[in-house]
């Protein structure tokens, strides 16, 4: 980027004394026009009517900070007629010519694409060199003694191998074993679009019980996905027979239209769930009215397996 330079003594010279604030202003103007579209110079008329006045343009030339066209000046160009120059534009080196610029911006160039060239190529070095490094071939490592040496007597090169009856499977690949996902943990289930068949899901204690409920949460909208420990299943099963399926989907409808962000697991429910208490039976007669409710069906069928084991182990019913 070219600069227009002037003297750092210039606020004080006669001439920019005798033209005044406003004509300095156009002189300062034009001169960084010049030097940004290296007009070397020269001041278009329309240039400067734009950043000037007539008058302003008339001191500028009679300080002798600028010239019209045929003036005398041997050191300035003569400009075209309606445009300006500016006195010894060029005295000192102050100002850059157009051949100097350019010159600069192509060896800036230049610079730069050599510095991307060899930038580019210590890349490629570094890229090769990684390469090597990580895909060396075997007879390199077997030159260099960084290969390890076997017996040819190891288990598994001329057979099978005596603890996994494989072919070509040696001792130490045989102890290293898949990991197992515990029998507590349950997988997830797969997206809706591809789940399986309830009667597809890997059995779980209780599962049956619950799948009702998982029936009912869908049929309500609440689709959500159902990934619990052993533990948990347990603690929904427990659920389930203490209060019923109706009230546990009553309380996740309830959860689900207070929640600002719809939960998309089952696990959002489950602390709740566990904290449901079984409906209290009617203590007066006749002040139950209608059907019974699932838990308290449930409940009574509990209580009367309970007293016929009770009976049939010798116990008071």
């Amino acid at each position: 980027m070219p600069w227009f330079k002037i003297d750092d003594a210039s606020h004080s010279h006669p001439k920019f004394v005798a033209a005044g604030n406003a004509a300095i202003g156009l002189f300062v103007r034009c001169g960084a026009y010049s030097a940004q579209h290296l007009t070397e110079g020269i001041v278009p008329g329309v240039i400067a009517g734009l950043y000037g006045t007539a008058p302003q343009a008339r001191k500028l030339v009679k300080v002798g900070l600028w010239h019209e066209p045929g003036h005398d000046c041997p050191r300035c160009p003569q400009p075209k007629p309606g445009d300006y120059v500016v006195h010894d534009f060029f005295e000192g080196g102050r100002n850059a010519t157009r051949a100097q610029v350019e010159a600069s911006r192509k060896g800036a160039a230049e610079r730069a694409a050599k510095s991307r060239q060899a930038r580019k190529r210590t890349e490629n070095a570094n890229e090769s060199k990684n390469i090597h490094d990580t895909t060396g071939d075997d007879s390199s490592a077997d030159r260099d003694g960084n290969e390890p040496q076997f017996p040819d007597s190891a288990a598994g090169q001329g057979g099978l191998s005596h603890r996994t009856g494989l072919p070509g499977v040696t001792p130490a690949q045989a102890t290293s074993t898949p990991y197992q996902v515990p029998p507590t943990e349950v997988p997830p289930p797969p997206p809706p679009s591809a789940a399986k068949p309830a009667a597809e899901v890997a059995p779980v204690s209780g599962r049956g019980e619950i799948q009702p409920l998982i029936d009912a949460m869908g049929a309500r909208g609440m689709r959500v996905t159902w990934t619990f420990s052993g533990s948990e299943w347990l603690d929904l099963r427990d659920a389930v027979r203490r209060v019923g399926i109706n009230d546990l989907v009553d309380y996740a409808a309830r959860s689900w239209q207070a929640a600002r962000d719809k939960p998309h697991s089952a696990r959002y429910f489950l602390r709740g769930w566990i904290g449901l208490q079984a409906p209290a039976a009617p203590s007066t007669p006749g002040a139950f009215t209608g059907p019974p409710s699932p838990a308290q069906t449930y409940l009574t069928e509990m209580q009367a397996i309970a007293a016929e084991l009770r009976a049939a182990e010798g116990g008071t019913p």
